[in-house]
């Protein structure tokens, strides 16, 4: 029988990425209470690190347009 893939949202990959970020508890132990796979904990903790600074481009941007006005 053919198994559906899972999707997640957004905000649930930020939860598990910042509760492996805080390291309280081991990648292991995220994984098994999420029932994830230990590499998918892992890969959105990278992503989380890796785009976590976009979230405060906006603010510059429009701080730089309402320069130009």
């Amino acid at each position: 029988m053919k198994q559906n893939r899972r999707k997640f949202s957004s905000a649930f990959k930020a939860e598990v990425a910042l509760e492996a970020i805080k390291g309280i508890k081991t990648i292991s132990e995220i994984a098994q209470h999420y029932e994830l796979h230990p590499v998918q904990v892992t890969q959105w903790k990278k992503d989380f690190l890796a785009h976590s600074a976009e979230v405060f481009e906006g603010d510059q941007k429009q701080s730089d347009e309402l320069e130009r006005l």
